[in-house]
């Protein structure tokens, strides 16, 4: 039994399969209809209007439709693509056992606890038929697959098969009124719409099902009495002809195979059956532990079989389908229904060559498994799993192949036989887990024993083998007896070698893996469906199958759908866009496959870009996915040829960096964002014409003036304080004044915008005495003082370091794509060479000086050449030479390798690689990536209030980062600063970064700590513990060792910070007597050290004894003493008050303190919480609190929520390998 698919749910009573689609369908006991994609193991839908168990369900088999009836007598019809029920029909009085509709005409028969079955018609919604006859619940009802008969099984002990012929008539033709007025009768006075035809009595006790062979005149049917009944009928009787025995309990469900001559049975005793029809013996048994099984059902068109029980269902086969083959050069061996056979590629020609021994029968699963082919020796081994696996050995003699001639095998016992030479095979011998060397004449030659224990063997090459254990393979030489390779892989079921022996796919249910000869793991593949079968094919891509595609796998693990199946196939061989393959029912097929899109993606891969531009040029290879794959693998430059869309084709030049092109789709879409973008990447390439143009384009003239500050293009920048004034924009004028350095201009703006006392200051601080004499004789008496002793000093922008011009190119050959692409890629080359040259300075449409919009103000913004130059170059006389027109310019032989600048791509930043690598929050905080250092502490920790860290996540960031100063105009540059560098590293491998924060600090900090709570001052010593508290998610360390050291001190401090907020509070306490005793006592139950734990039991006995409560302070004297107190002061004071109390053992007041009874302390209310008294604890520092607290933030540790989910501390990258 091989099982394809399991459910887990409540108990399965119904079940059906679709014809075409791979889905099944479960009706449970709880009421719920579930719709299963067995293929992908998924649930797809779920119905559930019926009103308890629903025990019949059953698909159309054309219509989208199915039927299903329960134990609320409805029969619902449903459409499945509409997810709903379309309506019910009622009628029946009591449970409904089974639906079922017919194959042909619009009818549902349902069989019915109320001792009758009833036909309907589903399209006019009718009851046509109601079936009598039967004398207790009617178990089952089903339509023959060709005739006009029903059978229905009983508990009253009989099977009944209907005649239904007179009900087809009456639905084909009512058509003369004689026939309609008999029809009216019969209609009133009951009708002979259906006949019972036989009564087959001879079982015992109720029978529960009864079915009818597909083809041939036979009834199966099974009982309360344990036993399985085959009938045969005829046209005028029914008779037994014999039963079935071996079932312990009530026999459910029971039906013939389809395929097989087999009938399955499944009963309450946990098991299914499987019976020879021919010999009516049993052949297999399945059973499961605790399952009784209810329904049975098959395929109407493939080889499954589903099985429904009482804690989910089952589909299986009974038998591998998959024929074995070995192909050889030009042709391929394979077997089909007890014959070798042989089928030559070239010619397509197919031949019987042997008849093979079905073996031992009387069982399923017998048919060969694999199969190995000598060609010289012309000598094949069959492999299957007779007698725990064995193998058979033909010679075919040259001249039979067709003959067919009987004969004799070789046989033998092992796990899996494959030629492993010319003349010799290798046999498993699993018990002493060796390999037997055999040779033709089936005499061993020489034992191996493994270095492994496997399971099976497959083919590595002359001499070599490929052993497969559970969760790995090696291949051994059997020469030399060693592992040549070793790779841990799922458990392999196929294994397929490329043509030249060098790479080997390995399949296994879900996987694929591809490693070379020498098992080095190349690549691995997931498929959530099954993986069939694959081969190689010339170029040496892998082509595999799945359940419903044809797949591709390239060398570097990309894959893609090729073509989808029907039916699933079996890959013999690839040769060129033809695949070569069995299917289920071992015919040889030929299918055409269109292999364009995995050979353009392999010439990438392989840099044949030849390849790739010829393909270019003469397919159709368009369409997202591609241009997603070239962006992705980096050739964004290729994906642009193949792009129409100027949004797309923007972008896609932004990203490989040509400006060109970018331009021209921007200036095609013409929207600002576009422009922006533009400007970001020339501005990242420096270059400066077109970011200008860009900004210019948006009229982003904050950007602009900022462009010509860093270019030094002085001449500009006044113009832009002119437009400025022009469009009234009093900012805009001061910080192109500013920008210029212009003082007397920067005054006049203060002046006019009314800023005076700015504008004196300005003027006076500057030297300009005329205009602060003029402002101060305008301010009369408010005339602003400017500080004494304080020198000013000028601002003045910095001189740029490259003055105007764009930044020097890097000279690149141009790729070879640029080069042939052009000519296919667009016409629009040519004018964007224009664009990039032309003169970008006239487009900024301005408000006119007298105020209309958009005038030209050329004369204000022209780009034009310095005059200067110009009469220079007048002076040297220069004539201009009578060129030819440019056109005529040979450009081929610039195209070929004409150096166009690409700007280098940037690398990934440290804080990038660091974040990258890590799940230390300390390391992200360090990168500055504040928020996922918070998202990490919340997710570990349960830390919600970060105001504590705030400023330890800015000290870890400028801790990990040292700044250097280029030039004054520059920026600050950043360097990472790292962990654990040294001299000899190399330059590309990034250590984590540097952290201020270390374990020996806070060591250091915990000592500090212990002294000041010695000498008494409480509060410096809770700011030192709390600051522990609030470093260690903060922290990290290198070993196991100190982690588990972070987590000790954890719980140290907080027990301290426990104690010593309490301690403080009973200080606050002057009133309240008993509240100031519960304090000091609780404060002795803190895990302190040997000397802090004395003093607070000192302190705790002083309070008591004073507040006359003598039994408590003799405990705490008694607890004192048995410490055995160094200081000689403490132990005196305890034996004077343990005398004391003796004789007055009595308390004055009533203590919420019980020392018998262990407890905690609760971190907020200062409570004790008994054990067994439910509680919430912290996530971070594990302080313990009453319920009421949960979601509260933790009033120890002051970070995290109290009773939130955390993984737990993560300090040290030796938790996470």
């Amino acid at each position: 039994m091989l099982t394809k698919f399991e459910t887990k749910s409540n108990r399965v009573k119904g079940l059906s399969f679709h014809s075409k689609r791979p889905w099944i369908l479960a009706s449970l006991h709880s009421g719920v209809i579930q719709l299963w994609d067995y293929r992908m193991g998924t649930l797809i839908d779920r119905f559930d209007e019926h009103d308890g168990p629903v025990r019949g369900v059953h698909f159309h088999k054309s219509q989208p439709l199915f039927v299903s009836g329960g134990d609320d007598y409805k029969i619902k019809v449903w459409n499945y693509k509409m997810h709903r029920c379309l309506f019910t029909l009622l009628g029946h009085l009591d449970y409904i056992r089974t639906v079922q509709f017919h194959h042909e005409y619009p009818w549902i028969v349902s069989a019915s606890d109320d001792q009758t079955i009833r036909i309907w018609n589903w399209q006019s919604r009718t009851c046509i038929s109601v079936l009598t006859g039967h004398n207790h619940y009617v178990m089952c009802a089903t339509f023959h697959p060709k005739e006009d008969l029903v059978v229905s099984a009983s508990l009253d002990q009989t099977v009944r098969v209907w005649d239904i012929s007179a009900l087809k008539k009456k639905t084909v033709s009512p058509a003369d009124d004689l026939l309609r007025l008999s029809q009216m009768n019969t209609d009133l006075f009951g009708g002979v719409d259906a006949v019972v035809k036989y009564v087959l009595e001879g079982h015992d006790r109720g029978v529960n099902w009864a079915s009818f062979h597909p083809t041939l005149p036979l009834i199966v049917s099974g009982a309360d009495d344990r036993q399985v009944k085959l009938w045969r009928m005829n046209e005028t009787k029914a008779w037994e002809v014999d039963t079935l025995r071996g079932h312990m309990n009530n026999v459910s469900c029971v039906m013939f195979h389809a395929k097989q001559d087999i009938i399955v049975s499944n009963s309450e005793d946990k098991s299914i059956r499987v019976w020879d029809v021919t010999k009516r013996t049993g052949i297999q048994t399945f059973r499961r532990e605790h399952d009784r099984f209810w329904i049975l059902a098959s395929h109407p068109e493939m080889n499954l079989l589903a099985a429904g029980h009482d804690s989910g269902m089952i589909v299986f086969k009974l038998e591998r389908e998959r024929p074995a083959f070995a192909v050889s050069g030009d042709s391929v061996f394979y077997t089909k229904d007890r014959f070798l056979r042989f089928y030559e590629f070239s010619t397509q020609r197919d031949t019987q060559v042997v008849p093979i021994r079905r073996a031992g029968a009387g069982s399923l699963n017998q048919s060969p498994k694999t199969l190995s082919y000598s060609p010289t020796e012309n000598a094949v081994l069959l492999c299957t799993e007779v007698d725990a696996g064995s193998y058979e050995l033909y010679t075919i003699p040259k001249d039979s192949i067709g003959r067919g001639d009987m004969q004799d095998a070789k046989r033998g016992v092992g796990g899996s036989a494959l030629f492993v030479a010319r003349n010799r095979f290798a046999v498993l011998d699993k018990v002493h887990n060796q390999i037997l060397v055999k040779n033709l004449k089936n005499e061993v030659v020489k034992k191996s024993p493994l270095p492994i224990t496997a399971d099976a063997i497959f083919y590595a090459g002359t001499g070599n083998l490929l052993c497969r254990a559970e969760d790995r393979v090696i291949i051994f030489d059997l020469q030399q007896r060693i592992i040549l390779g070793d790779l841990q892989t799922p458990f392999v079921k196929y294994v397929v070698w490329s043509n030249d022996m060098e790479n080997v796919a390995l399949l296994s249910k879900h996987a694929i893996i591809i490693a070379s000869k020498k098992l080095v793991h190349q690549c691995t593949l997931h498929e959530t469906i099954r993986v069939k079968s694959g081969a190689w094919d010339d170029n040496g891509v892998f082509i595999y199958t799945t359940l419903n595609h044809i797949k591709y796998c390239l060398p570097n693990g990309d894959s893609g759908i090729i073509k989808t199946l029907d039916v699933p196939i079996y890959i013999t061989k690839v040769s060129g866009n033809t695949i070569f393959c069995l299917d289920r029912d071992g015919k040889n097929r030929a299918v055409v496959i269109e292999a364009t899109e995995y050979v353009f993606k392999l010439s990438l891969l392989r840099k044949r870009y030849d390849h790739v531009m010829s393909m270019i040029r003469n397919s159709k290879l368009c369409g997202q996915a591609m241009i997603a794959y070239l962006q992705q693998k980096g050739f964004p430059e290729v994906a642009l040829h193949f792009v129409k869309d100027e949004r797309t084709r923007f972008n896609l030049a932004l990203e490989s960096g040509n400006i060109q092109i970018a331009v021209a789709s921007a200036t095609a879409i013409d929207e600002k964002d576009h422009w922006y973008r533009l400007g970001v990447e020339a501005l990242r390439q420096g270059n400066s014409g077109i970011v200008e143009y860009a900004y210019q384009r948006t009229k982003n003239f904050e950007r602009l003036s900022f462009l010509y500050l860093i270019t030094g293009n002085l001449e500009k920048l006044s113009k832009m304080l002119k437009i400025a004034e022009v469009k009234n924009d009093v900012m805009g004028q001061f910080h192109n004044a500013s920008y210029l350095g212009d003082v007397r201009e920067r005054v006049k703006i203060l002046e006019n915008a009314g800023h005076l006392p700015v504008a004196y200051i300005a003027a006076s601080v500057h030297g300009l005495q005329d205009v602060a004499e003029r402002l101060a004789a305008e301010l009369g008496d408010n005339v602003p003082s400017l500080p004494e002793g304080k020198t000013p000093s000028l601002l003045m922008p910095p001189t740029p370091i490259m003055c105007g011009g764009d930044w020097p190119l890097l000279r690149v050959t141009r790729g070879i794509f640029e080069g042939g692409l052009d000519n296919i890629g667009r016409g629009a080359i040519d004018e964007e060479d224009e664009a990039a040259d032309g003169d970008w300075g006239e487009e900024l449409d301005m408000v006119d000086i007298d105020g209309l919009q958009n005038g030209d103000v050329t004369a204000i913004l022209e780009d034009g050449e310095v005059p200067e130059e110009n009469d220079e170059e007048g002076g040297w006389e220069l004539e201009d030479l009578e060129l030819p027109p440019e056109a005529e310019t040979p450009k081929a032989s610039v195209n070929a390798r004409s150096s166009v600048f690409v700007a280098p791509t940037p690398g990934m930043p440290v804080s990038q690689i660091w974040t990258q690598k890590s799940s230390l929050a300390a390391e992200h905080a360090a990168a500055g990536n504040f928020d996922t250092a918070m998202r990490l502490l919340n997710r570990q920790l349960g830390i919600r209030n970060f105001a504590p860290l705030k400023s330890m996540f800015l000290d870890l960031n400028t801790g990990s980062h040292s700044y250097l100063r280029a030039f004054s105009s520059a920026p600050v540059i950043s360097l990472a600063v790292e962990r654990g560098w040294n001299e000899s590293a190399s330059p590309n491998v990034r250590y984590p970064p540097a952290l201020v924060f270390s374990f020996s600090q806070l060591e250091e900090k915990l000592k500090a700590g212990y002294k000041a709570t010695t000498s008494g001052k409480f509060t410096e010593a809770l700011r030192l513990f709390i600051s522990i508290l609030h470093t260690i998610p903060l922290i990290v360390v290198e070993t196991r060792r100190e982690v588990d050291e972070v987590k000790e001190l954890i719980i140290i401090v907080k027990e301290y910070v426990l104690g010593l907020q309490m301690e403080l509070k009973r200080r606050e306490i002057k009133d309240n007597l008993v509240q100031q005793q519960e304090l000091a006592a609780y404060f002795t139950h803190c895990n302190l050290q040997m000397p802090h734990l004395r003093l607070a039991l000192l302190n705790a006995m002083t309070v008591c004894y004073k507040a006359k409560n003598l039994a408590t302070a003799a405990n705490f004297a008694r607890r004192l003493l048995e410490t055995n107190p160094t200081v000689e002061n403490q132990a005196k004071t305890a034996r004077q008050v343990l005398a004391a109390a003796e004789r007055n053992m009595t308390d004055s007041t009533q203590l919420n303190y019980d020392f018998r009874n262990p407890f905690v302390i609760c971190g907020a209310t200062y409570v004790p919480i008994y054990r067994g008294q439910k509680d919430v604890s912290c996530p971070y520092c594990s302080s313990r609190f009453v319920p009421g607290q949960e979601g509260q933030i933790c009033t120890v540790c002051d970070l995290a929520v109290v009773g939130a989910d955390a993984s737990g501390l993560l300090c040290s990258s030796s938790q996470i390998r």
